[in-house]
């Protein structure tokens, strides 16, 4: 065995192994309020798209997932309305872990609001928005 094909075999499988955390986050994400789920569906089908046509096929045609997930393909974008969404719930829990963060360890919850922003700039300028 070459070491490129060990090296490409590691690299799905790593990706594999992201794509279905980013779907477990992406699926908790639908009950837990302040826990992302687009953004992790999104990444779910990034990794998939570099290591399995199958599962990311199946992400495309979920009955939850697919729908935002294909318009995002389809537009290259979000509607300002989900950003608005997006943003609003993320901040809620960056600020409540940032609350809880800071009595434990001042660094964490200085880690987490540099995240946040992080994320929102993301959001606002590396993500298109479309037409809703």
């Amino acid at each position: 065995m070459s070491r490129g094909s060990i090296t490409s075999k590691l690299g799905r499988g790593l990706y594999l192994s992201l794509g279905w955390c980013c779907v477990a986050l992406g699926f908790a994400g639908v009950f837990i309020p302040g826990l992302p789920t687009t953004v992790f569906i999104l990444a779910a089908s990034y990794c998939f798209a570099r290591s399995s046509p199958r599962f990311q096929q199946w992400l495309l045609n979920h009955r939850w997932f697919g729908p935002s997930l294909r318009r995002f393909r389809e537009s290259g974008g979000m509607p300002r309305s989900a950003k608005v969404a997006a943003l609003t719930t993320m901040w809620i829990a960056v600020l409540l872990s940032a609350m809880m963060l800071s009595r434990v360890r001042l660094w964490a919850a200085i880690a987490t609001l540099s995240l946040g922003v992080i994320g929102t700039l993301t959001i606002l300028f590396g993500v298109r928005t479309v037409a809703e």
